[in-house]
């Protein structure tokens, strides 16, 4: 949806819409200008683009919305404002706030300048200039007093499962609320990382969250993006992260990058204390969205959610299993079944992928669903007695279904000790890979997403750890 203004007619029938008129208006006078153009953002929140003027000059603003999260999602949106605010006061390039929404709750901010995702940096060199500046950036905030953010709300970790975990239990909270039907994956994973707490790790920092999100030009960050996670915890947790975010948006050489920040701030940790804040931050997307996915709400972009829900559910598991030492063999996919009616769904995908228009992004959400069904069709019922083949093997009797197959392994997953783990990590890494084949081209950017291999030289010397600690 783009909307420009012409005249003072056509601003006032913009500012008279019946769903964003009023939030217009509270733009205008937040930011202080006269609104002259508008487009909304397409994505899983509420966001414009907006163009104001003032004094005869035009300045751009962006409006970012609540997403709608089953918890304090409005709350934890002012309190994005006040970090945005608390950076910026201590020299980290962030966007300017003008101030908050209040008609449609969200943050009223500058357009900053630059470009997103370093997929698109001009040449290896810029890529390595800005990820070497993101990272120095991360150390100035690791470095400010966590005790500014503890004002702001956030609580103060005591304990080294605090310090470790630092918001998992909020996200967890959320997922046991939520969820509807059984996770092997989720309770794997959270098992995992209560069993293996790092508890040398001492320091706490302000963290940033969802890292690796910033705009850049020539060489250097122009502003970080998204602060919405931010919280207080092991400094790692926003190394780890990066991770995550490298699976969709290449970000270069992480171990090169990494070993650079360890040696500015001194900070002497090894390869397994950063994976195992990757696991524990890439688990947060699947209890996040498993739920949804299981039953998707009307207008939910349910194939993205689904890849998400695999991707990140899948590649945790691969990071234990190489803390792990457990070799995991991929699947042999079965070949697409032919049939008759196949062409039904081959013309439905043709017909949306026509230019669509102010429809656009609905109308490829469309497309995103009719590709999954076609894969389904074409795969999804062999692919589902592979699974539950795999099943039976390892729990000693087949599953008549997969929801009896699920609960079962997630009772296993959940009683599982070191010795039963290595067999559950390859059932469920295979599953999940065979589950994603069924995205198709649908899943786009996380085609064949897999986490990078973190080696990081071990200059400092560490204190030994306990008996089966990480």
């Amino acid at each position: 949806m783009s909307l420009a203004v012409d005249d003072d007619r056509a601003r006032d029938t913009l500012l008279a819409d019946a769903e964003w008129g009023a939030t217009f208006r509270e733009i205008e006078r937040i930011a202080g200008g006269r609104l002259v153009a508008a487009q909304r953002q397409e994505r899983w929140r509420p966001a414009w683009f907006c163009e104001l003027e003032r004094d005869g000059k035009r300045f751009g603003v962006y409006y970012r919305g609540d997403r709608g999260v089953q918890d304090d999602g409005v709350e934890t949106l002012r309190r994005e404002m006040e970090v945005l605010r608390t950076l910026a006061a201590n020299g980290i390039p962030v966007s300017h706030v003008y101030g908050f929404c209040e008609t449609r709750p969200g943050i009223v901010m500058e357009t900053s300048h630059g470009r997103a995702n370093l997929a698109t940096a001009e040449s290896e060199d810029e890529r390595r200039a800005v990820l070497d500046d993101y990272l120095d950036r991360l150390a100035e905030i690791h470095a400010l007093d966590p005790r500014l953010f503890e004002k702001l709300g956030m609580p103060m970790p005591r304990t080294p499962e605090q310090r470790s975990l630092a918001d998992l239990p909020r996200w967890e909270s959320l997922y046991r609320r939520c969820k509807n039907q059984p996770e092997p994956v989720i309770e794997l994973a959270l098992g995992w990382l209560r069993e293996n707490v790092p508890a040398h790790r001492e320091r706490v920092s302000c963290l940033v969250g969802d890292s690796g999100q910033f705009l850049f030009e020539r060489g250097r960050v122009t502003a970080i993006l998204d602060v919405e996670l931010a919280t207080i915890g092991d400094p790692l947790a926003d190394i780890g992260a990066l991770l995550s975010r490298d699976l969709s948006e290449p970000l270069g050489d992480l171990s090169r990058g990494i070993a650079r920040y360890r040696e500015r701030t001194g900070d002497a940790f090894e390869t397994r204390d950063v994976l195992y804040q990757a696991v524990r931050f890439a688990i947060f997307t699947p209890m996040a969205t498993c739920w949804l996915c299981a039953a998707p709400p009307p207008g939910l972009n349910l194939v993205q959610y689904e890849a998400w829900n695999l991707v990140y559910g899948r590649v945790p598991l691969q990071l234990i299993a190489e803390l792990e030492e457990v070799e995991i063999e991929p699947p042999e996919l079965p070949a697409p079944r032919d049939h008759r009616y196949a062409v039904v769904l081959d013309a439905l995908v043709r017909e949306l992928a026509a230019p669509g228009g102010a429809d656009a992004y609905r109308i490829d959400l469309a497309r995103r669903i009719a590709e999954y069904a076609r894969e389904i069709d074409r795969r999804g019922a062999r692919l589902e007695e592979q699974d539950l083949d795999e099943a039976g093997a390892l729990l000693g009797r087949r599953p008549q279904s997969w929801r009896g197959a699920d609960a079962e392994l997630e009772r296993r997953a959940i009683a599982a000790g070191r010795a039963e783990r290595p067999a559950l990590l390859r059932l469920l890494v295979r599953r999940s890979l065979r589950r994603e084949a069924l995205l198709g081209p649908a899943i786009r950017e996380l085609a064949g997403a897999r986490a990078q291999v973190i080696r990081l030289p071990n200059p400092f010397v560490l204190e030994p750890r306990p008996r089966g600690a990480l």
